[in-house]
């Protein structure tokens, strides 16, 4: 069982894997917190606040990737 502290890390670095992808979109992600039931909270950016494809980009993108890398994570949610 990793710290929450690794998980932390651990998460931003799949998000830091993912960025060149929202950017190239005109989007960004912002990692807010781990919840202690390790649901991810991001924070949609750029294009990617207003686009309606962007809860199908945080679903088979975003937390697809988080949970392969880190199989702790239950899900991976944006707060705005």
């Amino acid at each position: 069982m990793s710290t929450k502290e690794e998980l932390v890390n651990k998460v931003n670095n799949v998000i830091d894997q993912i960025r060149p992808y929202l950017e190239a979109d005109g989007g960004n992600i912002r990692f807010v917190e781990i919840t202690d039931d390790n649901v991810v909270n991001v924070e949609l950016l750029g294009a990617c606040g207003s686009c309606p494809m962007s809860q199908m980009t945080l679903k088979a993108g975003v937390e697809q990737a988080v949970k392969k890398a880190i199989p702790e994570i239950k899900s991976v949610e944006a707060v705005n």
